[in-house]
């Protein structure tokens, strides 16, 4: 059997979408026949903000000036769609919504989340650590399945790439959420074998900390400082731990603390109920044990405020949650991940290797990389710079 014909702007229009994917828009150009369509989330026709996968047919021939005509139209429904000026009346559309006639029941959707959901607490991994693996399933995955749910529920869609895309791009580009969402649904089509588009990593990505958070990271004056403003000497200890040793907000009340007490090496363990399973930090800067009166818990972690930390009435969330609340009580101008963060950097200006460093916080180093890309780059720049001028003074 010989194979299908393809048409001349075939490979214009593979060419114009890979730039639209790498650019960060959702929406693609594609041949439709003689004609040429533009599809992608757009707004649901009937009202509201949320994006439903649809197409315009622009009515553009298939040929170099009609492909000139539709980049110039999507251009216009960006900029629309940022502006959140975008009307169908505007391109064609009526308030009719898009035919459902051979879909799917909405009920598919739900299903495999419900078998995805089982398989996640079945494993076995997962079911050595039950406290952990609820924390990770009601904010890793649950918001993010929950809106999967909801929109195939509202506007009933087969349980595909279109339907896992719409939601992806319902999220704003470089943002956490869409980072986490990205994971989740890749996780849940794995499960289900949907074949998601080789840039899905690329157009999930984008979480870390940005330029704007470049500039927010309290230096080391500022974290001695700003101790000064918490009344409450537990919260104080809390804030102590957390900024010498960069730890998760719950993983203070999830630690043990031994070792800061008579004759102890100082070297903390995160214990196996936490978030992401047992290991050990060490102090940065060390001698923050002692300025934070940090001693004093090797002897009564007691002093530490009274958190509930039983995992049969509470999650790891709420208490991190509870945590991130007393500082916004303490009008604190910096966040609690803000002292983990500062926590990482100062361990790469240290030269702290970074799988050592990446271990300490509990991730991956593929995580670790990208988070604190900015600044490992940094250093590593710095180190070939010196060991080059090194290298001419010796010449």
């Amino acid at each position: 059997m010989s194979a299908p014909a393809t048409h001349p702007l075939d490979a214009p229009l593979r060419e114009h979408n890979a730039l639209l994917a790498s650019s960060g828009v959702a929406l693609r150009l594609e041949r439709r026949g003689q004609r040429l369509a533009l599809r992608g989330p757009l707004p649901c026709r009937q009202g509201g903000s949320r994006l439903v996968v649809q197409r315009i047919s622009l009515g553009y021939p298939a040929d170099a000036a009609g492909l000139d005509q539709a980049s110039t139209a999507l251009r216009r429904v960006v900029q629309q769609l940022q502006q959140q000026s975008f009307c169908w009346s505007q391109w064609g559309g009526s308030s009719k919504p898009p035919s459902t006639v051979g879909v799917p029941a909405p009920s598919e959707a739900a299903a495999a989340i419900e078998r995805f959901e089982r398989g996640f607490f079945n494993d076995p991994r997962r079911r050595r650590n039950p406290a952990g693996a609820r924390t990770t399933w009601t904010s890793a995955y649950l918001p993010y399945l929950r809106r999967l749910r909801r929109w195939a529920a509202e506007q009933p869609q087969p349980l595909a790439t279109p339907l896992l895309e719409a939601v992806l791009e319902s999220y704003p580009l470089a943002s956490r959420s869409r980072q986490q969402c990205g994971t989740a649904l890749a996780a849940l089509a794995r499960a289900e074998t949907i074949a998601l588009p080789d840039d899905w990593a690329d157009r999930a990505g984008g979480y870390g900390l940005h330029a704007a958070q470049f500039r927010q990271l309290p230096s080391d004056t500022q974290i001695l400082e700003w101790i000064e403003r918490i009344p409450n000497p537990g919260w104080r200890l809390a804030y102590g731990l957390m900024a010498t040793y960069g730890l998760r907000n719950h993983e203070v009340f999830f630690t043990d603390l031994s070792a800061l007490g008579r004759g102890g090496d100082r070297v903390i363990r995160v214990l196996p109920t936490s978030k992401t399973g047992e290991h050990q930090v060490w102090p940065f800067q060390p001698e923050w044990v002692e300025r934070f009166e940090l001693p004093r818990l090797g002897e009564a972690r007691t002093l530490l405020p009274p958190v509930s930390t039983d995992l049969r009435h509470t999650t790891l969330q709420q208490v991190g949650r509870r945590v991130a609340e007393q500082f916004r009580r303490y009008n604190l101008p910096l966040t609690p991940y803000d002292l983990r963060h500062a926590w990482a950097v100062r361990t790469i200006h240290i030269g702290l290797p970074d799988t050592v460093a990446a271990r300490m916080m509990g991730h991956s180093v593929a995580i670790h990389t990208r988070t604190y890309h900015h600044w490992i780059t940094r250093r590593d720049q710095q180190q070939a710079v010196d060991a080059a001028l090194a290298r001419a003074r010796a010449a």
